[in-house]
């Protein structure tokens, strides 16, 4: 308000009134600082009120003809808006009125004669109140409309990662289960799988870095080139490659991802994959037993034209479950600050040889749950479990 003109209503029958508060307030007048209106009676000024919504202050006689100034104090009250504030005016003895008004919900009161200078200084109190309690109006439905895109931008995300498990019910040679949960209303880690044929399963799992929307947005652009560019490129490494180069563009110098992107050969049980810097996944053998997959190097995507991306092909038997997480497993923290570390992911992979990928996948979330205890979780946690079952 004070970088806008304040309307001010003065309700009084007094015909004085109106010369002296134009006279008073020349100076705010001249500057379009103050605008005034004036009614005789609270029924004038009720009309003028409907007329005019961006006024916020009324200065209110208590003694007038038609409508005296505490009925139309309760008429104002009924209006329901916040915002609007009355200031009182009555005679110095008639207090009686006067704690009426306060009690009726007048914002403060002057007494007669005017002494103008308390007025103004009244004034000035009451529309920084006014100011401070508009701001706040305003600030929580800045607050109210950025939830509610939040919200929808969770909903969106959780579209891209797809959760309607199981999935390929009618193909008995894999099981596959994966989960994601934001450290906000939306997050960077993502997770996707798809057939790029009857016999080969493409999966993924990526960590953009940062937090809430920018990552979630660059996660959408990841998300959306491993699947257009793995739809057509067979090879993991090439696949990589090229899509680190259209990374380039749309990262700037704090953006990048990290992904692990595997092929699974759905008859042979052979698996290919390529590591852009992420997280190496274990392999929870058929007999239990839990290896690390050998490291193929490559660094984080969307940072470095012309790096080397390479491929590995190993092995599955069928039993064989390939786990896959971002850091967010590994680095989650308790109380105490410990971080649940690798070695507590394969404690629980090797505690846990005959559970299928969806118990794998949520028994893991609970195991770093109950890890981290009231911590609050500082990352995206995202698990993703592909099982061999034989072609």
């Amino acid at each position: 308000m004070s970088e806008k003109c304040s309307k001010i209503l003065v309700v009084d029958d007094e015909p004085d009134l109106q010369l002296l508060m134009k006279q008073k307030f020349r100076r705010q007048i001249r500057k379009s600082e103050y605008e005034f209106f004036f009614a005789e009676d609270g029924v004038q000024a009720l009309e003028i009120i409907q007329q005019h919504e961006e006024i916020y202050l009324i200065l209110s006689d208590i003694n007038m003809p038609n409508m005296d100034g505490l009925t139309f104090l309760n008429e104002v009250q009924k209006l329901n808006r916040r915002e609007l504030k009355t200031i009182m005016v009555s005679a110095y003895g008639d207090m009686e009125n006067i704690r009426s008004a306060m009690n009726g919900g007048a914002y403060d009161f002057v007494t007669k004669p005017i002494d103008f200078n308390d007025l103004e200084t009244t004034i000035g109190k009451t529309l920084e109140e006014i100011e401070q309690y508009l701001t706040a109006v305003q600030t929580r439905q800045q607050l109210e409309a950025l939830n509610y895109d939040l919200d929808m931008a969770s909903r969106i995300q959780q579209k891209l990662l797809r959760r309607d498990f199981p999935v390929y019910t009618n193909d008995a040679r894999f099981h596959i289960h994966a989960g994601m949960l934001a450290a906000k209303y939306v997050g960077g880690d993502f997770y996707g799988f798809f057939k790029y044929d009857p016999d080969h399963l493409v999966f993924y799992v990526g960590d953009v870095s940062g937090k809430g929307m920018p990552a979630a947005i660059y996660m959408a652009v990841c998300q959306t080139m491993l699947k257009a560019i793995g739809s057509q490129i067979l090879s993991p490494a090439e696949s990589i490659t090229k899509v680190n180069r259209m990374l380039i563009p749309e990262s700037d110098i704090t953006t990048f991802v990290t992904v692990f992107y595997g092929v699974l050969n759905l008859t042979t049980g052979e698996l290919s994959y390529c590591n852009g810097g992420h997280n190496l996944p274990y392999l929870q053998h058929a007999d239990g037993s839990v290896t690390e997959l050998e490291d193929v190097g490559g660094l984080l995507m969307g940072k470095f034209d012309g790096m080397p991306y390479s491929e590995k092909t190993i092995q599955l038997k069928p039993g064989d479950t390939l786990v896959t997480f971002t850091d967010g497993v590994t680095e989650a923290e308790n109380s105490s600050a410990e971080m649940y570390e690798e070695e507590r992911v394969i404690s629980y992979l090797e505690t846990h040889p005959k559970e299928n990928t969806e118990q794998l996948v949520s028994g893991l979330f609970e195991e770093v749950e109950r890890f981290a205890g009231d911590a609050p979780q500082s990352d995206d946690i995202t698990v993703l479990a592909v099982q061999y079952k034989g072609g």
